[in-house]
């Protein structure tokens, strides 16, 4: 398939991926700040990036290669936002060290995982076009999936320790998981920028 017939095919779906993320955003935000959980934050916060990436990536699409490139290296600096949320809620968890209320953290880590299954479903077809584009797409989709399945560990381990421990490495690894992402999404951002050259 050409790449016009690729773009095409992936708008519809970047749109829909985008106004999960955004409601999901609302719904997890809201239980975070109830409950004061680290990792919903995170995790939250990354939902609503994920909804500006996705809708960035609609904007992006059928771009020349050099400014995919750029975008790409724009989305990768987007995937650092959520980092710098979970460190200011850890910097803030410190002062204060409750843990959470465990079964709304747990239920609501379900739901994101859900949500995100559903995604990264509906982006994995799409994984390979688009260069870093639909690479960013599809590792925010995958790395939520992990971070949720984290943030239900992390729910349990609460239940069982009334420690406010596991919600706080999980959110501190939720900014990890990001940055880490994003230096995938810079390396095909350089490719990108590589092939523009030759081209």
């Amino acid at each position: 398939m050409d790449a016009q017939g690729s773009a095409a095919e992936l708008r519809p779906v970047v749109v829909r991926v985008a106004g999960l993320n955004l409601a999901y955003f609302g719904i997890e935000i809201a239980v975070a700040l109830t409950i004061g959980s680290v990792s919903l934050i995170a995790d939250s916060l990354d939902f609503l990036e994920d909804a500006a990436i996705n809708l960035l990536i609609f904007a992006g699409l059928g771009w020349s290669l050099r400014n995919r490139a750029r975008l790409g290296t724009g989305l990768a600096f987007m995937l650092l936002v959520p980092a710098i949320g979970a460190a200011w809620a850890a910097w803030n968890k410190v002062a204060d060290m409750a843990p959470p209320a465990p079964l709304p953290l747990t239920l609501t880590g379900l739901g994101a995982l859900l949500v995100n299954l559903v995604c990264a479903v509906m982006l994995a077809r799409h994984r390979g076009g688009s260069g870093s584009l639909t690479k960013a797409a599809y590792l925010s989709a995958r790395n939520d999936v992990a971070a949720n399945i984290a943030i239900i560990l992390a729910g349990l381990a609460t239940a069982a320790t009334l420690s406010p421990w596991p919600d706080l490495l999980v959110g501190i690894g939720i900014a990890i998981l990001n940055a880490d992402s994003a230096f995938d999404i810079l390396k095909a951002a350089r490719a990108e920028r590589r092939a523009a050259a030759d081209a």
